[in-house]
Parts: structure tokens; C-alpha cells; sequence
């Protein structure tokens, strides 16, 4: 009864989203006990106490882009215009290009994009701002949406499931991502 139930969840996720959860499907079938210790991940991935959805999704979408070239990135661009994030905070967090970031989704960028690079200095003074804006739930809830945000498409890569690369859109429009600082 689980599984049928976990089944139809996934295939409801797939036709909202668009997205391809055959790896999560393969897993289920495969292996139903390593399935049941994933699925709470994607209610740690939903986590937000203290940070605005600017700053969450910022995060979010950073950590998507250091693992990911289209598909789950897509799918976290389109949660964050589902969660209410404004477009073009999206657009400049795909583009890399703090000077059209409101405050919260520049600093939730430019602490994810920090830990991601393993740029301690940066690091260091990114979350001791944010723990300045938002206190110590802060710090937490930008690293676990950083981190949950990376996590997913390693799952799928190491499944085998991340054959498919795709234009990254926000609307309908189609925007160029910038992986990494040139």
C-alpha cells in the first residue's frame, strides 16, 4: 500500500512539474527501503523558517546549477515562480549578476556560491551576514536549501537517470545560464 501510494505521489509530481522521476521510480522498484530513507529529504528540501523566498530559492537554484545542466534546475526555477519568487530575481540568479539581485537574493546567492566555490573567506563573511539578517535559523535554512538543492541531481547522475541536458526558461523565456564566474 506504501509503495502504491508513493507511485501516484511521484507520477502527480511528474505532470505538475514536468519532470522526469523515472531515477525516484527505479528506486521505489528496486529498492523500496532505500526509496523510504529518501523521500523525507524532499520535505528537508521544502524547509524555510527564517529566510525570505528570494534568499531560499536563491540557494536553491545555485546548488542545482553546481550539479545539474538543465532539467532539475528547470524544476527548481519553476518551484520558485510557483513559491512566488519574481522573475527577474530568477533570471539574475541563472545569469550570476548580483547588481540586479534585491538584498535577500543577492545574499542568498553570494552565500551559497561561496560554500559551493569552498571559498572560506567569502564563506565566512556571507554567513555572518546572513546570521546577521536572519540569525542562526538563517545560516541553517540557506545551507540545507544549498545542499538539498545539490543533492538530487547526484542521486540522479548516480543512478545513471541525467542523460538529458535542456534550456533553462523562466515563463517561457528562455535565459542564458552562467554556470561559474568567468
Amino acid at each position: 500500500m506504501r509503495s502504491w501510494i508513493a507511485r501516484r505521489t511521484l507520477r502527480a509530481f511528474a505532470r505538475r512539474y514536468g519532470y522526469d522521476v523515472s531515477y525516484m521510480e527505479m528506486m521505489l522498484n528496486v529498492s523500496p527501503a532505500a526509496f523510504f530513507k529518501f523521500a523525507p529529504l524532499m520535505k528537508a528540501a521544502a524547509h524555510r523558517e527564517a529566510v525570505p523566498i528570494e534568499a531560499t530559492f536563491a540557494a536553491k537554484i545555485v546548488g542545482a546549477l553546481a550539479e545539474d545542466c538543465g532539467p532539475c534546475t528547470q524544476l527548481v526555477v519553476d518551484m520558485a515562480l510557483e513559491a512566488g519568487m519574481p522573475r527577474d530575481q530568477i533570471e539574475a540568479v541563472l545569469r550570476r549578476d548580483p547588481r540586479a539581485m534585491n538584498e535577500a537574493t543577492t545574499l542568498g546567492f553570494r552565500f551559497a556560491d561561496a560554500v559551493v566555490r569552498r571559498a572560506a573567506e567569502a564563506e565566512d563573511e556571507f554567513r555572518d551576514a546572513v546570521r546577521a539578517q536572519w540569525g542562526q535559523k538563517g545560516v541553517i535554512d540557506l545551507t540545507l536549501a544549498l545542499q538539498m538543492g545539490r543533492m538530487f541531481p547526484m542521486v540522479k547522475a548516480g543512478l545513471g537517470y541525467a542523460k538529458e541536458c535542456r534550456r533553462v526558461t523562466v515563463s517561457g523565456h528562455n535565459v542564458d545560464v552562467v554556470k561559474q564566474a568567468a
